[in-house]
């Protein structure tokens, strides 16, 4: 498997980053992940506005354009010879001495990765997957902004051991305030009476991709659309909970805590949206596709 990095795409064995660098020093740095299908990056240009987001928030400058992370990108799609993967992008503070200081470290470090997908289990998306309220709290929007995604995931992290402990795919988390967030790498709708609930961002989300997508297509199939605060006793009186990231796409949920959901899973509105997504991923990477180079878009 190939890699890029900095400039070059190399076999992974010889691709080298400094132990000084402060990504892995302190967590400085920013990241976006993307699914690839076809050999086509799916929503390119969405993921590149939002790193660009969390560079500017981070007073980092990005060292690429985004047409050169887009051919970046493509090349080491087509170096890999993929059809169906997953993209991360990665843009850390760069090597430095020891200290905080962004001053510190001239140059970032860009890092890319593209390998194949690992398709979630065909029976999550029959009969939905569990998930429990975490402990861990999301990070509180004055402390760090949700709108960087950043390499300081540990409070993520901890609330995945809980899920893990307790066999669940995922763990929800709640804000300081105790009001519904979002999950580790997704976010959280629920169905209450025909319309579509999911936090807003001054819950303290990381307002994600595929959430502003399945928003928009519940919107064009005349569904009801809510941007809110909930309790977590709202959420267990919904008809029907789903998650949503890049790779899971739209995921039913069948149980949150000890409240279940259906039978039978998905219900009538998540398989609505879900089909309604995937059709509409195969639309756009067909137009996407171009029969010189395709593969890199």
């Amino acid at each position: 498997m190939k890699v890029y990095l900095n400039g070059r795409i190399v076999p992974v064995e010889e691709a080298r980053i400094s132990p000084f660098d402060h990504g892995f020093l302190y967590g400085d740095g920013i990241f976006e992940t993307m699914r690839v299908y076809g050999g086509v990056v799916f929503g390119f240009d969405e993921h590149i506005r939002r790193l660009g987001r969390s560079a500017a928030l981070l007073e980092m400058k990005l060292p690429l354009s985004d047409a050169e992370f887009k051919a970046a990108a493509g090349a080491l799609i087509d170096e890999n010879a993929l059809v169906d993967a997953t993209v991360r992008i990665t843009v850390s503070r760069g090597a430095g001495d020891f200290g905080l200081s962004p001053r510190l470290c001239p140059t970032p470090t860009v890092f890319i990765a593209a390998v194949p997908l690992k398709p979630y289990p065909s029976e999550f998306w029959r009969t939905g997957v569990a998930v429990i309220t975490a402990r861990t709290r999301r990070n509180l929007r004055e402390a760090l902004d949700p709108r960087i995604k950043s390499m300081n995931f540990l409070n993520n992290i901890m609330a995945k051991i809980e899920a893990e402990r307790a066999g669940a795919f995922e763990a929800l988390m709640l804000n300081h305030a105790g009001h519904i967030a979002e999950c580790t790498v997704s976010n959280i709708f629920f169905v209450k009476n025909e319309a579509v609930h999911t936090p807003s961002s001054e819950c303290g989300i990381l307002e994600g991709i595929t959430r502003g997508i399945v928003m928009d297509t519940a919107r064009g199939a005349g569904l009801k659309v809510s941007e809110g605060v909930y309790s977590p006793a709202q959420l267990y009186a919904a008809d029907e909970v789903f998650l949503t990231n890049s790779t899971m796409e739209v995921m039913p949920v069948a149980r949150v805590d000890d409240t279940e959901f259906g039978p039978p899973q998905p219900g009538s509105i998540t398989e609505k949206l879900r089909s309604a997504y995937v059709e509409g991923v195969a639309r756009r990477v067909l137009n996407d596709l171009t029969p010189t180079h395709g593969r890199s878009r």
